[in-house]
């Protein structure tokens, strides 16, 4: 069961809260430095700390709780502050302070709401100054057309920022969105090689033993005994490999993953067994400095050698395969020999052994190449670049280790 971490109290309390405690705790605050301070608040006299006050504090607590549910509402409120602060005498630059905090709204609506609601809140400014100024004009009231005109330019600013921001976040999440989508794909892809290289190996493995097994079941019972106690080893051995690759898989996030040696040019040894119970004869070779390899490479490495050696039982139809691992001072060279079929031993389009090769040694920059040889038979050469110990090699999100429980 997943559970949801409680917000911070700035969050669980709605802002008109906070912002209404702000203008009680100045309001309380002026009690005790002013004598009279509830008369003064309400019998306006024209002082900006009086009456004015009590609208912007009305306005803005209003505002506040209004923003996030009723963000059409807020700018109206907003701008009914305006035209109330227009009627008060010797205090001029309040109505200016109430229509700012109408074009904050705008921004804000721009911002978070769709399209036609943004419109609408963009529209109600321009709205009430046209409406002003030809009310003023009709009834003969001084009006500056160039005080309208820099509110309305104001306004426009407002929904510009707000469509800027606006644009910078729906770039952001399509970035992340993209990002998300590279690395399922990733994930999903490297699950795929590693299932694929587990799985083919072990079953083209079984299917040949199984098949061994029936032809001399009534001739030869010690081979054929011979032939179910590899097809016994080798599916529990299968068996084990799914079991810590699924149990992996269903760690959750922040528990610990036990990690298991991941198999290396190590298992080679056990590989030539199997291969050899299977019917095919594997020459292993090793030459250079043996020594230890940063996880990926050796990983990738046995990987393309135990795909490689599939292949050669499935399908050349040779009882032969060479393999000769080549340790270098700064690379390592793979590479897997037959003398079967050449390119009929592996038809293209049949499955994903060699573009998992390929993508295997991609990940790790190093070069692959595979094709039937001229004398015949097929090839399979991959060359890896070795990182020296005290540089911090690039691990790549695909060529990740097996572990389990």
């Amino acid at each position: 069961m997943i559970i949801e971490p409680r917000p911070p109290l700035l969050r669980r309390l709605p802002a008109g809260v906070w912002v209404g405690a702000f203008w009680t705790t100045v309001v309380v605050f002026r009690f005790f430095t002013r004598a009279d301070e509830k008369r003064l608040l309400f019998d306006y006299h024209g002082n900006v700390e009086d009456m004015p006050l009590v609208v912007t504090a009305v306005v803005t607590t209003l505002v506040a709780f209004l923003l996030v549910r009723l963000p059409l509402a807020a700018v109206a409120v907003a701008l009914a502050g305006g035209v109330y602060a227009l009627g008060m005498w010797g205090v001029p630059e309040t109505a200016p302070v109430q229509f700012l905090i109408a074009e904050a709204v705008v921004a804000y609506c721009v911002v978070t709401r769709s399209r036609p609601v943004s419109t609408i809140a963009t529209a109600m400014p321009l709205a009430l100054l046209a409406g002003l100024f030809c009310w003023g004009a009709v009834n003969g009231y001084p009006v500056n057309p160039y005080a309208y005109a820099g509110l309305a330019a104001t306004v426009l600013i407002a929904w510009l920022i707000g469509n800027t921001v606006r644009q910078s976040r729906t770039h952001a999440e399509a970035l992340r969105g993209r990002a998300a989508e590279q690395a399922v794909t990733a994930e999903r892809l490297r699950i795929a090689r590693e299932l694929h290289d587990m799985v083919a190996h072990s079953i083209g493995i079984i299917a040949i033993q199984a098949g061994m097994g029936s032809r001399v079941m009534d001739t030869q019972p010690a081979e054929t005994r011979k032939a179910l106690d590899a097809i016994e080893a080798t599916s529990r051995e299968t068996l084990a490999g799914l079991r810590r690759m699924l149990g992996a898989l269903r760690q959750g996030e922040g528990e610990s993953v036990p990690l298991e040696v991941a198999p290396g040019l190590d298992e080679l040894d056990r590989l030539v067994e199997k291969t050899a119970g299977a019917g095919v004869r594997v020459a292993l070779t090793r030459s250079g400095e043996v020594r230890a390899l940063p996880p990926e490479v050796d990983l990738a490495a046995f990987r393309i050698v135990q795909e490689a050696v599939t292949n050669v039982v499935k399908h050349s139809g040779t009882r032969d395969c060479h393999v000769t691992v080549e340790y270098g001072a700064e690379q390592l060279a793979v590479t897997v020999v037959d003398l079967g079929a050449g390119a009929s031993a592996h038809p293209a389009g049949t499955g994903y052994g060699l573009a998992g090769m390929r993508e295997r040694v991609a990940l790790l920059h190093g070069e692959f190449d595979a094709g039937p040889r001229r004398g015949g038979g097929f090839r399979v050469a991959a060359r890896l670049p070795v990182p020296h110990p005290a540089e911090a090699p690039e691990k790549p999100e695909t060529a990740a280790l097996e572990v389990g429980p």
